[in-house]
Parts: C-alpha cells; sequence; structure tokens
C-alpha cells in the first residue's frame, strides 16, 4: 500500500490542521493505522494509533484531549484532526500502516510510510 499524507502548514499557536493520509494500491481497511512525528534533530515518536475499524484509538500524553484520529475506508483515507495547537507541536508528521490490529507504538513495527508533511506552529 502507498500512503501520500497531506494537510501540514504554518499556523499559529491555538490555531488548528488537519492532516490526510490517502492510500493507494489496497484497501487500508486491513491495516492498523498511526501518526508519528519528527521533529528537528529528534527521534520519530508516535502520536495516535486507530484500529482497522475506527472504533479504537489511542494518543500520545502530549496530544490527548487535543488531536483527533479518524479514518473512512471507504475513501482509503486516514486523518488527524490537531486542535489547540503549540509551538512544541512544530515536526513532520507521518502516517503509517500495519497489518494486523493490535496497537503498536513505536515506528519499527509499522510496514508501510507515507512521505511526512510539515508542521510548522508559530507563537
Amino acid at each position: 500500500v502507498q500512503l501520500q499524507a497531506s494537510g501540514g502548514g504554518l499556523v499559529q499557536a491555538g490555531g488548528s490542521l488537519r492532516l490526510s493520509c490517502a492510500a493507494s494500491g489496497r484497501t487500508i481497511g486491513s491495516y492498523s493505522m498511526g501518526w508519528f512525528c519528527q521533529g528537528q534533530g529528534k527521534e520519530r515518536v508516535f502520536v495516535a494509533v486507530i484500529s482497522r475499524s475506527g472504533y479504537r484509538t489511542s494518543y500520545a500524553d502530549s496530544v490527548k484531549g487535543r488531536f483527533t484520529i479518524s479514518r473512512d475506508n471507504a475513501k482509503n483515507t486516514m486523518y488527524l484532526q490537531m486542535n489547540s495547537l503549540k509551538p512544541e507541536d512544530t515536526a513532520v508528521y507521518y502516517c503509517a500502516a500495519r497489518v494486523g490490529d493490535s496497537y503498536k507504538y513505536t515506528p519499527d513495527e509499522y510496514d508501510y510510510w507515507g512521505q511526512g508533511t510539515q508542521v510548522t506552529v508559530s507563537s
């Protein structure tokens, strides 16, 4: 499956962005999916994960209550709604997919990756 992330940009603190991850090649219904982010000079870290059905989600503590992960399997697309953005959210955001339906929180447990989209939050 090929993944294409989009929707990043420059936003002021307190603003919102909606990231999208469009899949092609295969339907995403077979994959649990997640979002990761990587700040400059930092490791890639977990942001959120969603089950194949979309009924179960899990978030990093730093984004709980501000970000919402969702998916539309009919449209073969996953989303990340980002509200109340903070300067420390600035990073490249990557979408990822893995075969299976259990939650995984480290990058090396994912099989497929999108190219990343830059999110910059100004203070």
